[in-house]
């Protein structure tokens, strides 16, 4: 199986350091590079072209990543970007989801639940804590509804709704597998299937049109 490649930006050395020894020590996963500012990363991510970036926002004081990102996603369409921050103010979440980050995880989050979501990430989810998955789906349940009802919702089975639910509280693949006492892979295949119903390619898009119609 293929390692998934990953590069850290992040002004902070100590939290650099470690979250390559997270990766690095971890199978399936191999940490290619680490920068400390917006300027390194604008220089080696385009060379380096790693399958998922963990972006800090706050990179000094006039700095910012999700400035970064608005400026790679464009260099590097494939590569998915997760902000990876202190931050859960719904302003900063917005920006850097609309900059072109697909995911959006705390600095606090346990190791394994990091490593399963860049993996969720590379293979196409949009993991989120799950403090800012509610505050996402409180700002789109707070929209007005255009109808009680949609026909493309509607195209949804319960099993489909059910894991829905899950992922807009916030829950990895595992996690939902778990709850519902299916096979991680069944979640995949599911989420797959959600996606393509309703004519989106991540959680957020999902999210917003379930709750949005």
């Amino acid at each position: 199986m293929k390692e998934i490649t990953v590069c850290i930006v992040d002004d902070v050395s100590e939290l650099r350091q470690a979250l390559e020894e997270i990766i690095s020590s971890a199978d399936g996963y191999n940490c290619i590079g680490t920068m400390s500012n917006p300027s390194e990363a604008l220089t080696k991510l385009p060379i380096l072209k790693p399958d998922v970036v963990l972006m800090d926002i706050n990179l000094g004081e006039t700095e910012n990543g999700i400035d970064c990102v608005k400026e790679l996603k464009p260099l590097l369409p494939t590569t998915n970007f997760m902000m990876c921050t202190v931050y859960e103010d719904d302003e900063k979440i917005f920006e850097a989801l609309s900059a072109g980050a697909s995911g959006y995880i705390l600095k606090k989050t346990e190791p394994s639940r990091l490593l399963e979501a860049i993996k969720e990430l590379h293979e196409g989810g949009a993991p989120m804590s799950s403090q800012i998955a509610r505050k996402v789906v409180i700002a789109f349940r707070d929209k007005p509804v255009a109808s009680p009802s949609s026909p493309i919702i509607d195209q949804l089975s319960h099993r489909e709704r059910q894991i829905l639910d899950e992922l807009s509280r916030g829950l990895m693949y595992k996690e939902i597998a778990n709850v519902l006492f299916i096979s991680p892979e069944t979640v995949r295949k599911h989420v797959y299937h959600i996606y393509e119903k309703l004519h989106v390619t991540n959680r957020v898009e999902a999210i917003n049109k379930y709750f949005g119609r």
